[in-house]
């Protein structure tokens, strides 16, 4: 039996340093509880870019720059020392850390950006990398496309753990990747939230049977900073929830066994019963004994992939 920490809580939005700040002081409260797992939501570092769903299509170019400059000046290098903090306070408490970030590529061009999802090990190493597969309708004007090098099952002390990010948990053959690497806890950072979502994270908790976390986004207008351009045209209220969070724990089969917690800061608890997983599969496991191999398959490009290759 493992206990896990759901992060419901607000970035210091636009601000990588006191965002991971944030989050540091999040894994030790969580730890002080006896959580293995600590788990934060989509973009958490520096913030999800809420703006796309608000600004025009195509309009509002100036201010479309002037936002997506801050969002590029406070992304993550993964291979920098920025997430430093964050791999002492894994290893400190000896907890796995499941976070999202902005990535701002350092390989190639350099100027890229992606919603990216990190595993830290208990020992304070990285254990994945995942991005976005495939950035959501006006997403695509922020982030990058990911591959599936990072499209794993990681082994924890908590058990083996793997994650998608908000709609990529709508493609079924991504789903199928995770369940064929014997996933256990299937983690879901995401920006939606409501009713309609839950009953998809309840739908995948069936067909993997395995246990679910849905990580929400938890945004009010007062949590943007007073100098967010144009401020009081696109969140003038600060009472106005633009993101109510919604995280929740997913039991094997369906069950909810901890929240939503909807509308309120805080973090989320729940005891993971690993046995339950293979007394699910027993009845049904649709990568396994439920599987038809001769029938259908699926074929995962895994390789990273670039647009120039380099011969010596």
């Amino acid at each position: 039996m493992s206990k896990i920490a759901v992060v419901q809580k607000a970035p210091v939005f636009l601000d990588k340093q006191k965002s991971i700040e944030r989050a540091v002081a999040a894994v030790k409260e969580a730890a002080a509880k006896k959580a293995a797992v600590v788990i934060f939501t989509e973009a958490f570092i520096p913030g999800y870019p809420t703006w796309v769903w608000r600004l025009k299509p195509g309009g509002d170019w100036g201010l479309s720059e002037e936002l997506y400059q801050r969002l590029f000046d406070n992304a993550v290098n993964v291979e920098s020392d920025d997430l430093l903090p964050l791999y002492a306070a894994a290893r400190e408490h000896a907890v796995t850390i499941v976070c999202g970030i902005e990535e701002r590529d350092n390989q190639s061009s350099r100027t890229t950006l992606y919603n990216t999802l990190i595993i830290i090990g208990a020992d304070g190493t990285l254990l994945n990398r995942h991005r976005k597969l495939m950035p959501t309708n006006p997403e695509r004007m922020v982030w990058g496309f990911g591959d599936a090098s990072g499209l794993r099952v990681v082994e924890t002390p908590a058990g083996r753990i793997g994650a998608l990010a908000c709609w990529e948990n709508y493609m079924p053959l991504a789903r199928y990747a995770l369940y064929a690497q014997g996933i256990e806890i299937y983690i879901a950072p995401t920006y939606d939230s409501g009713d309609g979502w839950i009953g998809s994270l309840q739908h995948i908790a069936r067909e993997g049977r395995c246990w679910v976390v849905g990580c929400g986004n938890l945004m009010r207008g007062s949590d943007f900073p007073d100098d967010f351009p144009e401020k009081t045209r696109l969140y003038p209220d600060p009472e106005e929830w633009v993101n109510p969070g919604d995280s929740l724990v997913i039991a094997p089969g369906g069950e909810i066994v901890a929240g939503p917690l909807r509308k309120e800061a805080g973090i989320l608890y729940a005891d993971i019963d690993l046995g339950k997983v293979a007394m699910a599969r027993r009845v049904f496991d649709v990568a396994g004994h439920y599987s038809r191999p001769d029938i259908f398959k699926l074929h995962v490009n895994t390789r990273p992939q670039a647009s120039v290759e380099f011969e010596n």
